[in-house]
């Protein structure tokens, strides 16, 4: 149980902060596409579309999952502190508090790592809408 109180955190904070590094990596990775990006080297709307989407499933996958792996930290850090509560027979409620304070903070963090993810994607996905529309536009059809 010690080892499971010991690396709780580390585990959970190392998946949020591998998720935030991955946002922040496709995020930059797309914005650099889209100015980049030049309609004509696509003969049709389908690849024009295709290449406009890529790495979108990621940043969905991030977040909406994110908020659930700041959650098992919580949980973990609850059951965590209830367990220390059932072996020492300590009922002490600061030492209480303070445990369950500090498993809060995992979820705090998967929302912090949630929240921007799904202003980016949705400000990317609606980027995309516009440069399909003007791709169709274009091409008169």
């Amino acid at each position: 149980m010690e080892f499971l109180k010991d690396s709780v955190d580390y585990f959970v904070f190392g998946i949020l902060g591998l998720m935030g590094f991955i946002t922040v990596w496709l995020t930059a990775e797309r914005l650099i596409f889209l100015r980049t990006l030049d309609p004509k080297e696509y003969d049709t709307q389908d690849s024009y579309d295709k290449a406009l989407t890529d790495h979108l499933t990621t940043l969905y996958i991030i977040y909406s999952n994110a908020p659930y792996v700041g959650l098992l930290g919580t949980v973990l850090g609850i059951m965590i502190t209830f367990y220390d509560m059932g072996t020492t027979g300590n009922i002490n409620a600061g030492e209480i508090m303070t445990g369950l304070s500090l498993a809060l903070k995992a979820t705090a963090l998967g929302l912090a790592v949630a929240i921007p993810t799904l202003i980016v994607y949705n400000g990317l996905q609606r980027k995309i809408n516009v440069l399909s529309t003007q791709w169709k536009e274009a091409h008169g059809k």
